[in-house]
């Protein structure tokens, strides 16, 4: 018996229906988040195997609190610490899950939290766990979110904001540090799209607005984009960290971040260090190809198209997909309006990047 079956027709029906579609190697790569092209660099996956091939186990085995807390983990956390000026950090399993943490533990009863409309969807989904009180505000209004902080009369003030947009590609607002540095409030930013990105040192959007942090700022990252590798880490003061280690249920209750993960992603870390004035360079040049040939300046490497038509970008993407290119085809209602979403990877080459956006032009 098909217990779903009409939902799965209507999905199909205005376009909304999604299937799974096997990575094909030999495609130009204008899809995927591996945003520096870390995830092909073979030494580094050397490097990874030669620094795990001598340990005693290759699995972490455990949650953190229950013997799975390794030494590769800890010298990961403070390397991180390090790059971006944090005191204390931990990683976890996915981005997904580190804003289900940080949102889950942080926001208590007597708290509001102060969630930007175009949100990602983990920090939606958290913010629905029952008990949690949440406003949305207008997507990137600065003047509206002081408004709402000056009137709340909450214990605690919780606000989340992007980097990097996952969809949009802009960055957030300058003023929301002192916003909520006036207003008292914790500040969630989610870097996931900005990290090894934007900034002087790639560090994100800390490092590109130089934000000294402060005792109410909290930095999420992912692993699995411009790191090349999977996991996610939260940076914050001592005193958050801690509290998240006991309180936050995906740190608690989850087996810790595979050794092979974290490793690798440290070596990420260490690669686009000492590498950041070339990656810099490619980001530049590739920012401006996309202005060139699109007409849109972005300031991270995600480049959206608006088509407004679920089917339509179906379409677009097939006859892409053609041309041997793989581009987003991102649909209502993950987006207000169906879009085309290049990614300007540095892993692809900038000849390329050029032909898929002359090829965008005729067929948009």
């Amino acid at each position: 018996m098909k217990f779903y079956e009409k939902e799965l027709e209507a999905l199909k029906k205005v376009g909304r229906y999604r299937t799974r579609e096997l990575m094909k190697e030999s495609l130009f790569d204008f899809a995927s988040n591996d945003y520096l092209g870390l995830a092909h660099n073979k030494e580094l996956h050397k490097e990874t195997c030669r620094g795990l091939e001598n340990l005693d186990a290759h699995s972490s085995k455990a949650s953190m609190l229950v013997n799975g807390y390794h030494t590769i983990h800890k010298n990961f956390e403070d390397a991180l610490c390090m790059a971006n000026n944090f005191e204390a950090g931990v990683i976890l399993g996915s981005g997904f899950n580190a804003n289900i943490a940080l949102i889950e533990a942080l926001v208590r009863k007597g708290d509001t939290l102060f969630m930007d409309e175009l949100y990602h969807a983990s920090g939606i989904l958290a913010s629905k766990i029952q008990g949690i009180d949440v406003v949305y505000f207008k997507h990137n209004d600065m003047e509206v979110l002081q408004n709402l902080l000056n009137k709340s009369k909450a214990s605690r003030k919780v606000v989340a904001v992007e980097g990097i947009y996952s969809m949009d590609g802009d960055v957030c607002a300058k003023s929301v540090f002192d916003i909520c540095d006036r207003a008292e409030a914790l500040l969630i930013v989610d870097e996931a799209h900005s990290s090894g990105v934007l900034g002087n040192n790639l560090m994100g959007v800390f490092d590109y607005y130089e934000i000294e942090p402060r005792d109410n700022h909290i930095k999420m990252g992912t692993l699995g984009k411009a790191y090349g590798s999977f996991g996610a880490f939260i940076l914050a003061s001592k005193h958050i960290i801690e509290y998240l280690i006991n309180r936050a249920k995906p740190i608690i209750y989850a087996t810790s971040l595979s050794l092979y993960d974290t490793l690798l992603a440290h070596k990420s870390l260490e690669f686009i260090m000492t590498h950041k004035e070339k990656i810099k360079n490619d980001i530049k040049v590739r920012q401006k190809i996309v202005l060139e040939e699109l007409g849109i300046k972005v300031q991270g490497l995600i480049v959206p198209l608006i088509i407004d038509d679920n089917k339509k970008v179906l379409l677009i993407k097939e006859e892409i997909l053609s041309l041997n290119f793989a581009v987003g085809a991102i649909r209502e209602p993950t987006v207000p309006k169906a879009i085309i979403r290049l990614i300007a990877r540095v892993g692809e080459s900038e000849a390329n990047l050029r032909i898929l956006c002359q090829n965008l032009v005729k067929i948009k």
